[in-house]
């Protein structure tokens, strides 16, 4: 949306000026999904998919081992929360993390582990920063024999 003018006051009296400022849109954000036989796959297999977006995954060896806990109010809540959990204990840690285990989701409360190592930025080839899981675009669906959930990662 442009705006022709911004009002300014000069000496007591209003003057029109021409704007120099505007907005755009920017699609910076990333979508990412996870395919998987059961919910705690497709939930492993979103979060190899975001951790794969910052580095490469397959090059990371499982030498360390976090444990990560969530709570939420519904699945949709618990998959974010989930990823989230995730960014934060590898940015407390400065892990790269490769292999994720969802051990139990109990209602909405989730058991989970991930693997990796000490991040080293050549031999793991960083690319881009996932700053968060975002609630845009989320799901969490059985279709059929697989589950399928996913949602945009702020980037």
């Amino acid at each position: 949306m442009v705006h022709d003018s911004l009002t300014k006051i000069v000496e007591g009296n209003l003057t029109y000026m021409p704007k120099r400022y505007d907005y755009f849109e920017h699609k910076a954000d990333v979508g990412i999904i996870g395919i998987g036989t059961t919910l705690p796959e497709a939930f492993e297999q979103a979060a190899k998919a975001m951790f794969n977006l910052m580095y490469d995954v397959e090059r990371v060896r499982p030498l360390e081992k976090i444990q990560v806990e969530c709570e939420a109010d519904s699945s949709e809540e618990l998959f974010v929360e989930w990823l989230n959990a995730l960014l934060a204990q590898a940015n407390i840690h400065e892990l790269a993390l490769g292999e994720f285990q969802v051990k139990q989701i109990k209602g909405f409360q989730l058991l989970g582990c991930a693997k990796g190592e000490r991040l080293d930025p050549q031999r793991h080839n960083v690319k881009t920063e996932v700053k968060g899981a975002t609630y845009a675009m989320l799901k969490v669906e059985k279709e059929g024999e697989k589950y399928i959930v996913q949602c945009v990662v702020d980037v």
